[in-house]
């Protein structure tokens, strides 16, 4: 045996861990599922909190008493974001009209949607139980208020793992102007095995950053490191017995496989102007628009969770950049086509029925106007007693428009949809039973819907 040899065999020893627990995960997964009806996800969350009042949730009730004050019993003891004192009400500014055989109504803001009204579930019942941004947009994606539990891609990628061993099973796009404001934890892995973790894809410079040899190192001689380091790894290992010391290992040996992978990702010269121009993705991957497109691109080369971010629809009324009239409409100009094109996309491609699209915010926005220290825009504060979402494909029924809201768009009055019954239900479709999908931590098992959740059967093809 030479010393290439032996370097190799080192290093394959320090990966033997982590492959006997994939292993093992996917034997107890093999004993635990039903028929799953979906293989990948794509979550769009859209984030900040549209305002499911001006986009879906149409209201002739708050129409007609726009300006006048809320009754008492919205705003009584009810804690609010900003909102102080007797708000008002606030209708939306925008016509809304019936569209598809569904009869779904929906806002003049969203045109593209509503094309495809038919395709997809509107579901305007939904409930969380946090009303400010970073702790419900972790609770959206990990089940948990509180940051350090596994966000639902990462348990994705803990049931499923990747089909492409060239890339990752669970990928993250942020755009926008900001990040989302929970940060990187959103597609953490929490207390799983680290390469659970989702990637987060940076299109603005190229995909990953330093993924490139640096000047001077060829991709022989970066192969010859990464055996040597592995190698080392695997002497750690076995002396202290670390799982993430494997973990670490697999993933400098998945950027290695990336460094050739991830450019022909990111190439849309292959793509026809035809889907360019569905998209309205000609400007390149770095837009919105752009991620959508990456994201059909990234499940069809098997990434089972595909999570795309996009900044900005906190919708509170205190500037042209955050109220009704300005910034609303920007955001839908920026998303609406592409989202749209998404799912004609994964349709056309046969793609669809077995990839589950879902877009959310993490809460809604209250049916008053927010005036915060007097302001003359239009905005509305936070809210978590209603909002709306909309789902498509991998066993979803299509065309449903499911629950409702009261006359004023407050309270859920039919059929609520809390986020551990999302949960439930999206895992359901994917095959497994969310009561069942746990890991042990800290003395005790958890799962990503933690002691609730129920699958809402009436969403289900």
């Amino acid at each position: 045996m030479n010393r290439r040899e032996a370097l190799v065999g080192l290093a394959a020893g320090a990966l033997v861990p982590l492959l006997a627990r994939r292993v093992q995960a996917a034997q107890a997964l093999k004993a635990l599922h039903h028929a799953p009806r979906a293989k990948r996800v794509v979550f769009l969350h859209m984030a900040g909190g549209p305002s499911q009042l001006d986009l879906f949730d149409y209201k002739p009730k708050l129409q007609e008493l726009d300006g006048q004050p809320a009754p008492e019993s919205l705003w009584r003891g009810e804690r609010f974001a900003f909102i102080k004192g007797s708000p008002k009400l606030l209708r939306s500014p925008y016509r809304f009209a019936q569209h598809g055989q569904s009869g779904a109504w929906v806002s003049e803001l969203l045109p593209h949607f509503a094309r495809i009204v038919d395709k997809v579930a509107i579901v305007r019942s939904m409930r969380t139980r946090e009303f400010n941004h970073a702790p419900a947009q972790l609770y959206l994606q990990t089940g948990h208020a509180r940051i350090g539990r596994p966000s639902f891609g990462a348990w994705t990628s803990y049931g499923l793992a990747s089909e492409n061993p060239d890339l990752p099973a669970f990928v993250a796009l942020t755009s926008g102007q900001y990040m989302p404001d929970a940060g990187a934890s959103l597609w953490g892995a929490g207390f799983l095995p680290g390469e659970h973790q989702g990637v987060r894809l940076r299109t603005e410079s190229g995909g990953v950053p330093f993924l490139d040899n640096p000047a001077g190192v060829s991709r022989a001689q970066r192969r010859r490191e990464l055996d040597a380091l592995a190698a080392l790894n695997g002497e750690r290992a076995r002396e202290c017995g670390d799982r993430e010391i494997a973990v670490r290992t697999e993933q400098y040996e998945l950027a290695y496989r990336m460094q050739a992978s991830v450019p022909e990702l990111m190439d849309f010269s292959r793509e026809s102007a035809e889907t360019l121009e569905l998209y309205g993705a000609a400007s390149g991957p770095a837009s919105f628009a752009g991620h959508c497109l990456l994201a059909r691109r990234l499940l069809e080369r098997g990434v089972r969770f595909v999570q795309l971010y996009h900044w900005g629809w906190d919708s509170h009324g205190t500037s042209p950049n955050d109220d009704l009239m300005s910034s609303l409409p920007e955001r839908c100009r920026e998303t609406d086509r592409a989202s749209a094109a998404l799912v004609l996309d994964l349709e056309r491609r046969g793609m669809l029925d077995d990839t589950l699209v879902v877009w959310a915010g993490e809460f809604g926005r209250t049916p008053m106007n927010e005036e915060r220290d007097g302001s003359k825009f239009l905005g509305r504060d936070h809210h978590s007693h209603a909002f709306s979402l909309w789902l498509a494909g991998g066993g979803i029924k299509p065309g449903l428009n499911y629950g409702a809201t009261d006359e004023l768009g407050y309270f859920v009055a039919e059929n609520p949809v809390e986020v551990n019954d999302l949960h439930a239900t999206l895992l359901h479709l994917l095959g497994v039973d969310h009561e069942r999908l746990t890991f042990r931590s800290q003395g005790r098992d958890f799962r990503l819907t933690d002691v609730a959740g129920r699958v809402v059967k009436a969403l289900l093809a």
